[in-house]
């Protein structure tokens, strides 16, 4: 890799995104957190919107924690609830979110999809940075004519993307590049699995829909056999260096998908930053 590519992965490792999961023992994993840390609370359809309210309300009393609370939208009952909940979070300081459609089978009310709820937060009104999903592969429940289409449809609303995991380098650098031959320009956060137990990262990743990318890692010359130890990201992060490096595919930075795994993905990212502060010989 050429020392001007390990120089800015470096320094995109320098402030990554951390994602995390308002379920049972990720209270004893925020410790782990780096100070000035942006974290995401995702959704759960069990738990509903109140849990992530609740963890968010629980990080913005850590000091210099930056939190992005996702808002999705099965799980938002009206215009009322909608509003309720961008008043609450504008009173807790919070200036960024993260929306999508959410995992839940039924809508618990009106909005059925990500591009209805971003219409009705715009009506309402609002002054925080919105964040949208991208598929860099191909999604196991939805076409991708119509990731293209939706995508097109919510880059009014939204201020940055963020890819879901993908762990085949090229397919992800494809499609950012595509994105950027179809015209849309919002910057990108490349979706990254962190350091964490390798069984947990296969079921969570059937799970979502992402199915070719364990396919194409299980092909990796028996890679998931060698693993015992746990996932590391390494080699999604050097193949990507150089989509990264470059200025035209406007790359923002990363976006940590911990699973809760807080402590091993930091200790992760901070040998990173140590063994990528070394120049090639």
């Amino acid at each position: 890799m050429a020392d001007i590519d390990r120089q800015t992965i470096r320094a995109s490792f320098v402030e990554p995104r951390y994602e995390i999961i308002p379920m049972k023992g990720v209270e004893q994993q925020l410790a782990y957190l780096p100070d000035n840390a942006i974290v995401t609370v995702t959704s759960s359809p069990t738990k509903g919107m109140d849990a992530t309210l609740a963890l968010t309300t629980l990080l913005r009393r850590r000091a210099h924690t930056r939190v992005v609370p996702h808002i999705a939208a099965r799980l938002i009952g009206d215009n009322v609830h909608l509003k309720d909940l961008l008043q609450q979070l504008t009173e807790l300081g919070i200036e960024e979110v993260f929306v999508v459609a959410g995992d839940a089978e039924t809508p618990v009310g009106t909005f059925e999809g990500t591009v209805q709820l971003l219409r009705a937060m715009a009506d309402i009104g609002h002054s925080m940075r919105v964040g949208i999903t991208g598929y860099p592969e191909s999604h196991a429940f939805i076409p991708d004519d119509t990731t293209v289409r939706v995508m097109h449809e919510k880059e009014p609303y939204a201020t940055h993307i963020v890819s879901q995991i993908c762990y085949d380098p090229a397919v992800t650098a494809r499609w950012i590049a595509a994105v950027r031959a179809r015209g849309t320009h919002l910057p990108i956060y490349v979706g990254l699995p962190g350091a964490i137990d390798l069984p947990k990262l296969l079921r969570i990743s059937m799970r979502v829909g992402i199915g070719d990318s364990v396919r194409y890692l299980r092909k990796q010359g028996g890679t998931v056999a060698r693993l015992v130890g746990g996932y590391r990201p390494d080699a999604l992060v050097e193949n990507l260096a150089a989509t990264v490096a470059d200025p035209e595919m406007r790359v923002a930075g990363w976006h940590l998908f911990t699973f809760n795994e807080i402590r091993r993905t930091e200790a992760w990212r901070q040998d990173l930053l140590t063994r990528y502060a070394r120049t090639s010989p």
